[in-house]
């Protein structure tokens, strides 16, 4: 019910609009509350706890307040502070869905075989167990990788699946149908170490919930009122915890955006807030529609794209918001242009005709689908001097998968980068531990030597097992190789080829995950980049200086990110780059999901355009280097379902080469970018002087120059002395040659070692 307004309003309520203030005052019953992009839901969430506790509805430990992430936690027990004083520190429920399970299964562990300290696995120890138990299962790991299994398992729990409730057709989809029984060891194997993942704070709570009614009447009676935050965000576990602590009092409030449901790929569900009236009847709905963000064109041009979605509850945003003239503000401007590098040039120069008018660059954001749009984008700034900072992931230069690769090419551009082949020994794994690596490193410190030298010379010894000096040699002698090839093979090639032989392709294509998918086409990325540049040394000096951009970390900056990490955020001016077919929408996504991921894919699209407060830019290329190959691209469909009052369209190219509907009125040559990015930056210099090179052209190369550099053999050993050793044990020397020492051990044998390894007995 609603409750009569006093004469006087609490200071919780001044400032809320009369939609806002209805979700804070019906308290009685389910409500949802259909909250658009910038509707201010944040601060009516916030009221309506406050108004719980002042109007003494309940104390504040008889809500249960859930949040996704721990700062939207602290950020709604902030506000309250503020508008109540001490009494919001007495919030034990109010955190995340996990925070919230863990302290709830801490409590009643032994009901699902725990002990209440038990231990919550990180993503290592998990995996490290899962490894365990594939090689247990006698299971190729390469081919039935534990990452695979864990992203099978995570997906299993977030729909609230047990074990027991895996069909043959889910179990299938692992190692030939054995992903049920490696699922139930792996939980047996959990309960013996007293241990659960994230996924088990949810799915035991849940199960606890389902098989022991005191417990969940206890908690039924606990929670007089449940508030829920992102509610679209919710998996299917999190949605049946909800649907049966709410199921006695039913005072259940959800606050959501069926609009702004993203996030299909870590299991959200964004069935849960389409069907909220049905599981419960005579729910109260409550739109905020009121934009307080974005002006009328760009509400209008978001709306556009969303209403052709069919899952949706709708709604229609407004906004009073408009410029000091009293316009509504620029139209959304979608911009048509060559290819990828043009499209960084042109937004690189829109940014700074806004920097000429004054305004921020931190007020500034480009916004992609994918990860390897950033490339391009990177390049150009650094090329410009525009400052810049990658939000909610590493710029692409700092990604472990590009900084392995580049670790490959900087070994074969420079042997003596000692840092670079410490990245690459053991990856991919090749039997090489942190033993057989302290080895190489004593060699090297012991003789002046680099790494790679002092590796080649360690294959001539017996300081190494069997495999650890077959695995060494063979990196040595491919190292050799791959020298020997950049002279006459294009360096892009090189690095293709480099991947491949090395194995690193092989163990991300082993992974069969999302995450290794996106990693090799960062690889892919790379690969193309380094076309644009005349030889190895002049594209891993233009890396260099990509890496050294964040000298000055203070300094204004444009955002650069994904438009999954810029879902609540706001700017004043939004570049959204890659409008193409395949591009957004992602072709992965479509191939892989179909209608309902095209649906996800246009909410996206939606959420990027309600980021922007002033103006919004939509470009799209007719051209794009995707996974290595040039393509003709089309215009995003989104870009066509975009009302035409509410934009303006431009294009850079002729007609004959468009695929546009729009005539292009400035023309800019779109060969311009031909023949650029040659490397000769203001570093080109250090580049240049790259000392003595001693690069080896073969393995037999590789030792011979160790040799050159062989450190004076010890004065104190000679013929007949006994030495100790720490692997082989006790032994007399019997032959000498340079450092290399033949030695009669008593226990081992005789073997070849080097002086540097041994001590007087």
């Amino acid at each position: 019910m609603t409750q009569p307004m006093p004469s006087s309003d609490p200071p919780y309520l001044s400032g809320l609009n009369a939609p806002q203030r209805e979700a804070v005052l019906t308290t009685e019953g389910p409500v949802l509350v259909l909250a658009g992009a910038g509707t201010g839901k944040t601060a009516a969430l916030t009221a309506r706890l406050a108004h719980l506790i002042y109007t003494r509805k309940a104390w504040p430990s008889e809500i249960l307040a859930v949040t996704f992430t721990n700062k939207a936690a602290r950020e709604m027990k902030d506000r309250v502070g503020r508008l109540l004083g001490e009494v919001a520190e007495g919030m034990p429920w109010l955190g995340t869905f996990h925070s919230i399970a863990a302290r709830m299964l801490r409590r009643h562990a032994e009901l699902v075989g725990l002990q209440s300290n038990f231990t919550i696995l990180d993503t290592d120890d998990q995996l490290r167990l899962l490894k365990q138990l594939i090689a247990a299962a006698d299971l190729d790991e390469k081919r039935w990788p534990a990452r695979q299994l864990a992203g099978l398992i995570d997906r299993w729990k977030n729909r609230g699946w047990t074990p027991a409730e895996i069909d043959a057709a889910e179990s299938e989809t692992f190692a030939n149908g054995r992903g049920r029984e490696l699922y139930s060891a792996y939980q047996a194997r959990l309960r013996a170490v007293n241990a659960c993942d994230f996924g088990d704070l949810l799915l035991h709570t849940l199960t606890i919930l389902k098989t022991h009614r005191d417990v969940l009447e206890q908690y039924q009676q606990r929670f007089r009122y449940i508030m829920v935050d992102e509610y679209q965000d919710t998996n299917s576990s999190q949605y049946l915890w909800l649907r049966l602590l709410a199921q006695s009092r039913k005072n259940i409030c959800c606050v959501g955006d069926d609009d702004q449901s993203i996030y299909s790929w870590r299991g959200a569900e964004v069935a849960n807030i389409l069907r909220f009236e049905k599981d419960f009847p005579g729910a109260v709905i409550i739109r905020l529609e009121q934009n307080y963000r974005s002006t009328p064109h760009i509400l209008a041009a978001a709306s556009g794209v969303i209403a052709n979605n069919g899952g949706r509850l709708g709604k229609t945003l407004w906004t009073e918001q408009r410029e000091a003239d009293g316009s509504d503000g620029e139209k959304v401007r979608v911009i048509g242009v060559w290819d990828g590098p043009e499209e960084a040039r042109r937004i690189g120069e829109e940014i700074e005709a806004i920097q000429r008018r004054g305004g921020r660059l931190d007020d500034v954001a480009i916004l992609v689908r994918a990860q390897f749009q950033t490339r391009e984008l990177e390049d150009r700034f650094i090329a410009i001097g525009m400052p810049y900072r990658i939000v909610g992931g590493f710029r692409f230069y700092e990604r472990a998968e590009i900084r392995d690769a580049l670790a490959y090419l900087r070994v074969v551009n420079q042997p003596a980068d000692d840092l670079a082949f410490e990245r690459i020994v053991n990856v991919p794994k090749r039997g090489l531990g942190d033993k057989a690596v302290a080895k190489i490193h004593l060699a090297a410190r012991a003789d002046g030597l680099p790494l790679t030298l002092a590796a080649a010379r360690l294959l001539d010894t017996d300081e190494l097992t069997g495999q650890a000096r077959r695995s060494l040699g063979n990196l040595i002698g491919d190292i050799a190789r791959w020298r020997d090839m950049a002279g006459a093979l294009p360096h892009a090639e090189l690095a293709r080829q480099i991947l491949d032989e090395s194995g690193y392709t092989a163990m991300l294509q082993a992974e069969r995950s999302a995450e290794a998918a996106g990693r090799l086409d960062n690889l892919t990325e790379l690969a193309r980049a380094m076309e644009e540049y005349e030889t190895l040394g002049a594209f891993l000096e233009h890396v260099s200086l990509v890496m050294d951009n964040d000298a000055a970390a203070e300094r204004d900056k444009v955002t650069i990110m994904t438009i999954h990490a810029a879902k609540g955020l706001e700017f004043d001016t939004v570049f959204l780059a890659g409008w193409e077919e395949g591009v957004f929408p992602s072709q992965r996504a479509l191939d892989e999901g179909g209608l309902a991921s095209l649906e996800e894919e246009r909410r996206l699209a939606y959420v990027a355009i309600t980021r922007a407060r002033r103006r919004a830019i939509i470009l799209h290329a007719a051209n794009r280097r995707i996974y290595g190959q040039w393509t003709s691209s089309i215009p995003s469909r989104f870009v066509g379902e975009l009302p035409d009052p509410h934009i303006e369209s431009e294009t850079t190219m002729t007609g004959g080469e468009s695929l546009w509907r729009a005539q292009w009125s400035e023309h800019s040559d779109p060969f311009a970018h031909v023949g650029r990015g040659t490397g000769r930056g203001p570093g080109w210099q250090r580049a240049s002087a790259s000392g003595i090179d001693t690069r080896p052209t073969r393995l037999t190369e590789a030792r011979t120059s160790a040799a050159s550099f062989a450190a004076k053999p010890r004065s104190d050993i000679a013929i007949g002395t006994r030495i100790f050793h720490t692997k082989f044990g006790y032994g007399t020397v019997a032959e000498i040659e340079g450092n290399k020492l033949e030695i009669d051990f008593e226990h081992a044998g005789r073997k070849r070692v080097l002086d540097s390894f041994v001590s007087l007995a």
